[in-house]
């Protein structure tokens, strides 16, 4: 259960209202399973509407759901989210996919597509739900990057360039609010391979151990709840993460090349 200062109390504990982005698959609809037990009030938004329709009847008997299918490419759907959903208490923004191949031989299409989605919206929805919470002097934000967040990824740029963004978007952030003396609480989540649907629309067959969802979903709102700032599961992932601060760019380009090149197939 989130703790004070959060005001919004009920029988039995305190209730936030949530809103979580990809929250209609993988790591978005567990973090939704979890937090719609601790009495929450969820907003979720994805693009299908029909499987946030399942997990919202999956869900409504524990907490309080709404659902809003929209397209986060397009930056006046994220706008419009703002302004449909107000006094937000914790932003979980996890909306986003990859793909993997040739940068000259990858979609352009695409590549944009990803770019509105894995960096435009969230910056459109940090920045607008980031003033609310500034005024009110409370709130969460939780932005899902990934280790990919920390290196360069031949054969997956577009992919981790856009989570390399999110990593140093927030990271700025958090010190802006430090030097305000913010009780605002900003924090990025940076996990590995995880069984989800990303496979399948990043056309990559992983050959590395995947993390299962719910267990990545777990560990990233206890850590959350827990006002920490970067939330790296697995001792693996911890270990590649400091291997990317530690070695040259050049090494890392090298290794990174090799480990995409398999998820093709060896192409």
């Amino acid at each position: 259960m989130f703790i004070k200062p959060y005001k919004h109390i009920i029988q039995g504990g305190f209730s936030l209202k949530i809103l979580i982005t990809g929250a209609s698959s993988g790591i978005g609809r567990d973090m939704a399973r979890i937090l719609a037990k601790k009495e929450n009030e969820l907003v979720l938004i994805a693009r299908d509407e029909k499987k946030l329709e399942e997990v919202k009847k999956e869900l409504e008997k524990d907490a309080k759901i709404e659902i809003l299918s929209m397209d986060l490419s397009n930056e006046e759907h994220c706008k419009e989210i703002h302004n449909r959903v107000r006094n937000v208490d914790i932003l979980i923004n996890n909306a986003g996919f990859g793909e993997c191949g040739n940068f000259t031989k990858t979609s352009l299409e695409k590549d944009i597509h990803m770019i509105k989605t894995n960096v435009i919206a969230y910056h459109i929805l940090t920045k607008l739900y980031l003033t609310d919470m500034k005024q009110k002097n409370e709130g969460k934000i939780l932005n899902v990057a990934s280790i990919a967040g920390f290196m360069p990824g031949p054969l997956m740029a577009t992919y981790y360039a856009t989570k390399n963004y999110v990593v140093k978007l927030t990271e700025s952030i958090r010190e802006e609010l430090k030097k305000e003396h913010s009780k605002v609480q900003i924090s990025i989540l940076c996990p590995g391979p995880v069984k989800t649907n990303f496979n399948k629309v990043a056309n990559v067959d992983f050959h590395l151990r995947e993390a299962d969802s719910m267990q990545v979903a777990k560990y990233a709102i206890k850590k959350l709840e827990k006002g920490k700032f970067y939330i790296v599961p697995g001792i693996d992932v911890k270990f590649a993460r400091l291997g990317a601060k530690i070695m040259p760019t050049s090494i890392i380009s090298k290794f990174t090349y090799m480990a995409q090149k398999r998820k093709l197939g060896g192409e």
